[in-house]
């Protein structure tokens, strides 16, 4: 008996040994901006990039339109989305391009428009095919659509953190104010991270960062964390028309210092709202924000 009991305490010191060994799951950032032009999508892809320098998977999940999305800023050309998938004419690893190094992307504007109209038996589809492809990435980046009529705030709500891309043009800080402003005080999302785009010195950045933060603390019960800032760079335009990244393009540049840094410091950020992580809890969460009225996702 003593011996039983005994392999039975081992057995369990094991599995929590596992448990305690077991990798983190997936990180989930959503890049948001309250104002077209803040240069979202070249966040997006470049912070990939740099992440992918560090050796971390990263599967960008980009919901813009076909003119103006990341497979278009690569030179690339998607011929399946996510809607493919939904359907079941595809498989996940069927729709996914390669991009450079440890980046893989998914084209998901029509497949997000959907969500709110799939049965429960579709629904369990969709999870199941992300949740077998969650052992091979460990970050994931949203670039969401800008247009009123897209699912902006169900993608923003259902990742672990939002991002949010501003300038220092007075159409981004109030289209950020009223994106963080109904984000807040409609679905309970308090935590933000800022990136500060376009500037010409880090004095500026924290400029442009403290006016939004003094306006917020005033009005919002919300938290803005400062995640850092990208210079208004010469090498990161071309960069752009080469259709590459600039940490591939022009690795020494400012712009790339910048995403480096930025890159380290997504990776260590914390979870402030305490979601489940994961692609599998991030997908099961942004089924359930798909059937929230449509009406409130004007801002």
């Amino acid at each position: 008996i003593m011996t039983k009991m005994v392999d039975r305490d081992q057995a369990a010191g094991l599995r929590s040994l596992m448990i305690c060994q077991a990798p983190e799951t997936a990180r989930v950032f959503t890049i948001a901006g309250g104002k077209a032009r803040v240069g979202k999508t070249s966040v997006v892809i470049n912070l990939a990039a740099a992440l992918a320098r560090e050796g971390q998977r990263v599967l960008l999940i980009d919901e813009n339109p076909c003119h103006n999305n990341i497979c278009s800023n690569l030179g690339l050309q998607a011929r399946f989305d996510l809607l493919h998938v939904i359907n079941r004419d595809k498989t996940l690893d069927q729709v996914m391009l390669q991009g450079p190094n440890n980046v893989t992307i998914v084209s998901a504007m029509r497949g997000i428009q959907v969500l709110n109209k799939l049965n429960p038996d579709e629904q369990d589809w969709l999870i199941k095919s992300f949740s077998e492809f969650t052992r091979n990435v460990d970050v994931v980046l949203i670039d969401t659509a800008m247009t009123g009529n897209t699912h902006v705030l169900p993608l923003s709500l259902a990742s672990e953190q939002v991002m949010i891309v501003i300038s220092g043009s007075a159409g981004s800080m109030t289209g950020a104010y009223a994106l963080i402003k109904i984000m807040s005080q409609e679905y309970a999302k308090h935590h933000f991270l800022i990136l500060v785009n376009k500037v010409d010195s880090e004095s500026e950045a924290l400029a442009i960062y403290h006016n939004l933060f003094m306006v917020a603390n005033q009005y919002l019960t919300v938290t803005l964390e400062f995640i850092g800032y990208v210079y208004s760079d010469e090498k990161l335009r071309s960069a752009t028309q080469l259709r590459r990244s600039v940490i591939e393009a022009f690795p020494v540049s400012l712009a790339s210092i910048c995403f480096r840094q930025l890159a380290e410091r997504v990776s260590r950020s914390s979870r402030p709202d305490k979601s489940p992580g994961g692609i599998e809890n991030f997908m099961q969460r942004l089924i359930r924000m798909s059937h929230l009225s449509m009406e409130n996702f004007t801002v």
